[in-house]
C-alpha cells in the first residue's frame, strides 16, 4: 500500500516536471542534457582519448571504462528484473526501442560513477565539471519524460556506489590494465 502510493507520487511530480514539446531553449538544454550521458558517446570518447594519449588521460580513460563496464552490468541486471516501463512521453524513441525500462536510470548511475570516479582520477577541474554535469543529466532526463525521479535517485545512488567501489579498487585495476590492454 504504502509502495503503491510512493509510485503514484513519484508519477504524479514527475509529470509535473515534464517539459512540454516546445521548441524553447530550455528544451535543447535538455535534450543536450540528457545526450551528453549516452554510453556510446561516453565509450567513444574514453577508446579515443585512451588511444591517442600516453600520460595520466591514457590509464585514467581505461579506468573509466572498467568502471562504466561493471556499472552498465548492474543497471542491465536491474533494469531487466524490475522491467517499469517508461514513463509516456513524446520524446526519446531512441531510448524507448533499445532499452523500454526505465528503472533504474542508466544515464543518471553513468554520470553520477563518473563524477565519483573523477573525483578519485582528478585533476580537479574534471571533478568539479563532472560534479556539475551529473545531476543536470538525472535532471534533463526526467523533463523530457524518460524516467521518473525513482529512477534517476536510485541511478545516481547506484552510481554512486559503483564510482566508490571502483576507486577503492582503482590500484589493483590500474596494475592489470597492461595485461588487458
Amino acid at each position: 500500500m504504502l509502495l503503491e502510493k510512493l509510485v503514484q507520487a513519484d508519477t504524479r511530480l514527475s509529470s509535473a516536471l515534464r517539459i512540454g514539446n516546445s521548441k524553447s531553449f530550455q528544451r535543447y538544454v535538455c535534450i543536450f542534457f540528457a545526450h551528453s550521458g549516452d554510453s556510446w558517446f561516453w565509450l567513444a570518447g574514453l577508446i579515443l582519448i585512451w588511444s591517442i594519449s600516453k600520460g595520466p588521460w591514457h590509464s585514467t580513460a581505461a579506468f573509466l571504462a572498467v568502471g562504466l563496464s561493471l556499472l552498465a552490468v548492474v543497471v542491465l541486471i536491474l533494469k531487466f528484473s524490475i522491467r517499469r516501463p517508461r514513463p509516456e512521453s513524446d520524446w526519446g524513441h531512441i531510448y524507448r526501442a533499445t532499452d523500454p525500462h526505465s528503472f533504474p536510470s542508466g544515464h543518471a548511475a553513468r554520470a553520477a560513477a563518473i563524477a565519483v570516479m573523477a573525483l578519485e582520477t582528478g585533476p580537479i577541474w574534471f571533478a568539479i565539471l563532472t560534479l556539475t554535469w551529473a545531476p543536470l543529466v538525472g535532471i534533463a532526463r526526467i523533463r523530457l519524460g524518460v524516467h521518473y525521479i525513482s529512477d534517476v535517485l536510485v541511478g545516481s545512488l547506484i552510481g554512486i556506489l559503483i564510482g566508490i567501489i571502483a576507486n577503492i579498487l582503482n590500484p589493483y585495476i590500474i596494475n592489470l590494465l597492461p595485461f588487458v590492454f
